[in-house]
This record gives C-alpha cells, structure tokens and sequence, in this order.
C-alpha cells in the first residue's frame, strides 16, 4: 500500500535523473558554483578567493588537489569545535575509515548538508531505481534490514560524533524511517560485532523483511545466524517477502554465488551503489548492466585523474566532459563537506559517457601490485577469479594478493591468500586458471610471465575457515564497512594475515 501512494514521487525523480543527463556538463558546472558560493565565507574559501570563481577553468587553475594528508590540520581544527573552516559552520560528524601512511585512521567530515544532499538522497534514489524496474514491487510495505557500525564521541564535544558513515547515517536519520528499517537503533550502534549479529537475528527474525542494505561479507554473517537461529534452509522461507539486497563496499562477484544459495531457489534482485565515507556517487539503475549511473545533482562536483598520471606532480585532470569511456581515472570529489579536490583513492572506468554516464569501479589508487610493471588492478583479480571459479566449481570467500619479490632460489611471483566457501574440486588447477586468466584480462601481467622470465606462476595458499575474520578482529575491524584489502604493492597485509594461519 505504502510503495503504490509514493510511486508518483518516485516516478519523478527518476525523470528528473534521467533528464539531468541531458544537460551533464550544466548540471556540474551548478554544483560546483552552489559549493562555491557555500563556502565562499570560510578560511579555505577566503585562502583561494571563492568569491572571484567564475568557472570550473578558475576553478581548476586555482585550487590544489588534495588528499587526506594535505586537509588533515584543516579537518583537526574542525573536529576540535572550529567553525566555518573547509565548510560553514560547526561540522560535527565524522566517518571513520581506513588510515593513511602516518595514520590509523582517517575522519571524514559529513556534514548536516552532505547527510541531506548526498547520503540520504542516494539511499532514495537506490529505492527509486529498483521501483521504476520493478512497478509491482512492495519494497516499502516492509522492513529494511540495514546493517550499521558504531559511533563514539568526537573529542569532548557535546553532540559531536566519529564512527562508521553507517552509524552516523543511522544516528541522524529522521524518525519517521525507523518505522520501516530492523534492527533497533540500539541495536545497530552496538560496537561489539558479535553481540550485534546476535541481537539483529532475534530482532528482525519475525518482522516483515522485503530489502536488505550493507556490506556483502558482514550481511553474509548475520544471514547465516538468522538460518541457525529459525532453523530454516534458506533466508526466502524465514523472509518471504524479501525483494532486493542493496549492496557496496566490497565488490560483489565473490559473495553471489553464497548469496544465491543461502536466500534460496527464489531469487531476489541485487542492486550495487557506490557510496563511501566521502559521499554516495552512484547507483545500478538497470538490473542487466552491473555499471552504475553517476550522480550528478548531488552536493559533488567530480574530477579524473587517468590512471597513467596518478602518482605525477602535475597529472592531468578532466571534468567530467573530458573523460572516454574504458579508460581508468582516479576519482577526484568536492563535496559539500567541505572535500575540494580531493582523492579519494577509488579508480573507476567508465563503459559509456553518452547520453549517461555509467562507471565501474575498477580498483584502488593504493590497491594494486606493480611490483614487476605488472600493473595489476582489481578489475582484473575479479575477472580473473570469475573464470577459475566457474570452471573449478569454486566459491571465493575472501582474498588479498601480494608480491613475493625473490624467494631462496632468487625467483618473483605473486601470492595469494584465498579462504574459499566452497573448495574447487582440484586447487592445482584453479591456480592454473586464474594464473591463465589474469594474462588474458591484463597484457602488462602476461607480459611479465612470459616464459616465466620475470614472474613465476602464481602461488596459492588456501587459507583455513575464519582467518580473514580473525585478521579484522586483531585490529579491531569487525562489521561496519571495514574491509579486506585485495591486492597489495607490499607484503604488511598478507604477512600479518599468513601470521595466523
């Protein structure tokens, strides 16, 4: 009854999206200005004279790019109470996420216009997406069960807060959608992942679920405690009225074929967004293209940088009308948090720039190995495992992948740790595979392991069941959006993980 009266609202929306498209470089070109002139009044925006940008060409001219590195005193300053810094006023949130070289963790700022004009409306739009595809669905007349993290106090600051983006999400949400979401807000804020899981599958086991919402690894697990708990085979005959799992975070393909068989011979929709502690940028809006259609009448205003220039001291940069279709670019965001120019560390490849704009995320700025002129991204290790699963009757769990740069007999290869939640039927050959497959997704790695001159075959080690969760528990990254790390240039990761073997 619920999703039929909203339908009108959701019909237009998904025109207006659509027809932004239109009009592209206009719609960026007012996002960038209305950022501007927001900001106009702050310390960063009196440093570069905000007041004197008239188009993106000022604006690229006079801005540096930055990182997390570069904002962090600017950001410190904010989360000690310092107003009107890198955005007006007091911003008083802060999502936690992965560290940098010289931190454990860095503090996104999310500010009150950044949850309205970007995270909330991203969360909508996901719904009106999977609307529009699917007019009889019921989405709305049923629970969401979305999966959080935690949240602790920023400093000694009254009703300031740093924690996952999911727990901010929730902790500021309107009160009216707690109607329609499980678990409790208690519930979801616990910090201790374990309990949590426990409480959730009490709690949303006899409610009305019709969509879930989180990182596909931590949703697996509470899942698979729902099942012990009903004592059911699958999620579809405890949740009937299941309809679509939102997912992100972590790339997909590894977990579907887990996905498929727990929920049940009745399949549910898959739908993928892109939304990080920095802002929501994209969203699956067909259910036969797995690339995302690009936000662009959110509060970001978005640049690339091509793969080749990342690392430069004067890589170039494109807007958005200057980017091609299957080229890599690491992606650039100015938010209204108060992030101008700022790396955010994700590459992406577009499949088509015309009449939409439509992306897939191809990796890591910082998630690779070119240890040997390899230039091994994650698209490719995706790619790759696809094949050898589906030829060795494989279920990848988790993975990460290093070099091993001269063993005792003086030869290089890469090493990869794979915890499986089904075993091929012969490990041997799906090495063999995903060794064969990657030189024919990656010409730079097929060119390393020609005739096995620079690079040795790959090396397997299946890990045992559990070490990659035991891993994140060592360092205090159970549930939330924290993540493996898939590939690495160096061996910090996978020796830390190999260490509890």
């Amino acid at each position: 009854m619920i999703t039929q009266l909203i339908k009108p609202y959701l019909s237009w929306r998904r025109s207006q999206i659509y027809k932004r498209y239109g009009q592209a470089e206009q719609t960026q070109e007012h996002v960038l200005m209305q950022l501007l002139q927001e900001a106009a009044g702050t310390v960063y925006g009196k440093t570069y004279n905000f007041g004197e940008i008239k188009n993106y060409t000022d604006f690229a001219n006079r801005l540096p790019l930055n990182d997390y590195e570069t904002l962090k005193g600017e950001i410190d300053r904010m989360r000690h109470g310092e107003a009107d810094v890198l955005w007006p006023g007091r911003v008083k949130w802060y999502a936690k996420s992965s560290g940098t070289t010289n931190d454990k963790s860095k503090f996104i700022p999310v500010s009150s216009s950044a949850l309205k004009d970007t995270h909330y409306r991203g969360g909508t739009d996901a719904v009106v997406f999977y609307v529009g595809n699917y007019p009889k669905s019921h989405i709305m007349d049923g629970r969401a069960l979305i999966l959080g993290g935690s949240h602790q106090p920023n400093y000694s600051l009254p009703h300031s807060l740093v924690g996952d983006l999911s727990a901010i999400l929730i902790e500021n949400i309107a009160e009216r959608v707690n109607m329609f979401r499980v678990p409790s807000k208690q519930t979801a804020l616990l910090s201790d992942f374990e309990e949590k899981r426990e409480r959730i599958a009490h709690e949303a086991l006899n409610k009305r679920v019709t969509s879930l919402s989180g990182v596909p690894s931590w949703m697996m697990s509470v899942l698979t405690r729902v099942l012990e708990i009903s004592g059911k085979q699958t999620i579809k005959e405890v949740w009937p009225h299941l309809e679509v799992f939102f997912h992100g975070g972590v790339a997909f393909t590894p977990y579907r074929e887990q996905y498929q068989r727990i929920i049940g011979a009745e399949e549910i929709r898959y739908e993928e967004t892109y939304n990080a502690s920095e802002g929501f940028f994209g969203i699956q809006d067909k259910p036969d293209d797995l690339a995302m259609l690009l936000m662009l009448d959110y509060g970001v205003f978005y640049e690339f940088i091509p793969l080749e220039d990342v690392g430069k001291d004067n890589p170039r940069v494109l807007p958005l009308w200057g980017i091609e279709a299957g080229k890599n670019y690491a992606l650039l965001i100015t938010t209204s948090s108060g992030l101008w120019r700022y790396q955010i560390g994700d590459t992406v490849r577009f499949t088509q720039t015309s009449p939409t704009y439509k992306f897939v995320i191809s990796g890591r700025t910082k998630s690779f190995i070119n240890a040997f002129g390899e230039e091994l991204i994650v698209d490719n290790a995706q790619q790759g495992l696809l094949e050898a699963c589906a030829e060795t009757g494989a279920t990848v769990k988790e993975y990460t992948a290093a070099p091993v740069f001269m063993d005792e007999e003086g030869k290089c290869r890469h090493q990869w740790v794979v915890e499986f939640d089904k075993q091929p039927d012969d490990v041997v050959r799906f090495a063999e595979v995903l060794d064969r497959a990657l030189q024919q997704i990656n010409s730079d790695y097929e060119a390393k392991r020609f005739k096995n001159l620079t690079l040795q075959p790959l090396e397997l080690i299946v890990a045992r069941n559990g070490l990659f969760e035991d891993w994140l528990r060592s360092r205090g990254k159970m549930g939330g959006q924290h993540k493996v790390p898939r590939l690495c240039n160096d061996r910090k990761i996978i020796d830390e993980v190999l260490a509890l073997r």
